[in-house]
């Protein structure tokens, strides 16, 4: 696997080890790190080593490693003791869906019950 890195971009500095973040687990596939800005006791974000701009990005060029993510999702999850009482994931795509840094990325949300509908 080769990282595929994009000058200025927050989450490919964040993999090469470049930006100070609290790295919770990494994989040779995925970076998880605790969010700067919790909305939840546990708020967890899960990136792709490989640069991809947002989920359909992902999606078109390297589908597999959605699975990857997903997967790796859960385990954090777990390690994070979120598994019996349950989370919430999320990925934002583009503007409107809320999206602020351009590198493919999962919330891990939980700790508190969740309310419907989000934002």
């Amino acid at each position: 696997m080769t990282h595929i890195s994009v000058d200025g971009c927050l989450f490919c500095q964040i993999v090469a080890h470049q930006a100070p973040v609290n790295v919770i687990r990494e994989t040779a596939w995925t970076v998880a790190f605790t969010d700067i800005a919790p909305v939840a006791p546990t708020h967890v974000l899960v990136v792709t080593k490989d640069h991809h701009n947002n989920l359909e990005a992902l999606v078109g060029q390297d589908p597999g490693l959605l699975g990857t993510l997903m997967a790796e999702v859960t385990v954090v999850a777990d390690d994070q003791g979120l598994g019996e009482d349950g989370y919430r994931v999320v990925i934002n795509t583009g503007i409107d869906g809320g999206q602020t840094v351009e590198h493919v990325h999962a919330h891990i949300i939980g700790g508190r019950p969740m309310t419907w509908p989000p934002g």
